[in-house]
């Protein structure tokens, strides 16, 4: 099991950035996919996106496409998400996910972070 802690949530303004880190226990090599999802207020938790574990591959929410972008440092453990152009609608708890298989999914992630809370203003 990994267990996964993120950081970089925090209260912006409309189309603003902030930067999100997953920093993972254990060595997250090319067999781990990695994924950051978000659960908006009052809403079920939805998929943002994911990347594989080397890191060429990649696939995003339609809603974040061209304003969010996945990455992943394997030697520091750690997997980010940089987010531009904050909307009221990106307002969640960010959780970041892994799963040990290389096919890039947007599902059957058992290893979870605690989340960070993400507060855009308008």
């Amino acid at each position: 099991q990994v267990q996964l802690v993120e950081s970089g949530g925090g209260l912006v303004q409309a189309g603003g950035s902030l930067r999100l880190s997953c920093v993972a226990s254990t060595r997250t090599s090319r067999y781990y996919t990695m994924g950051w999802f978000r659960q908006p207020p009052g809403k079920e938790r939805e998929f943002v996106a994911a990347i594989s574990g080397s890191g060429d591959t990649t696939d995003y929410a339609d809603s974040v496409k061209g304003r969010f972008t996945i990455s992943r440092d394997n030697a520091k453990n750690t997997m980010y998400l940089w987010m531009n152009r904050l909307k009221p609608e990106d307002t969640a708890v960010y959780y970041c996910a892994a799963r040990r298989n290389t096919i890039l999914s947007r599902n059957f992630y058992y290893d979870w972070g605690q989340g960070t809370q993400v507060t855009v203003s308008s």
